[in-house]
């Protein structure tokens, strides 16, 4: 079980980047993916876990309605859109799978990919 978060860089205040997180080993039908960030200084923050059903899904205050997440199954692969992009946004990201599909469960995250650094300036 593999995942390779990618598309991080450097932004303008407002902008939009758009993360991707490539799962291998293992099927998106069957695992929620989760998005978090740290920036430097700061404890790991989850911003958003993406249920394989969006009613599932959970953002966190900070992103709510700037981030959205979505999927290609046929690449096993999720997208962290993220837009209005601010300079409190400047962290390392990165994606995890829960063992369920849905991001109420018990189990938690089971696999970490590689963080992707997003820095936004003003």
């Amino acid at each position: 079980v593999q995942l390779q978060a990618s598309g991080g860089g450097l932004v303008q205040e407002g902008e939009s980047l758009r993360l991707s997180c490539v799962g291998s080993g293992f099927s998106l039908n069957y695992h929620a993916i989760g998005w978090f960030r740290q920036a430097p200084g700061k404890e790991r923050e989850e911003i958003l876990c993406a249920a394989k059903y969006a009613g599932d899904s959970y953002y966190a205050d900070s992103v709510k309605g700037r981030f959205t997440s979505s999927r290609d199954y046929a690449k096993n692969t999720v997208y962290l859109q993220m837009n209005n992009l601010k300079p409190e946004d400047t962290a390392v990201y990165y994606c995890a799978r829960r063992g369920a599909y849905y991001c109420s469960d018990s189990g938690g995250y089971n696999a970490w990919g590689q963080g992707t650094l997003v820095t936004v300036s003003s």
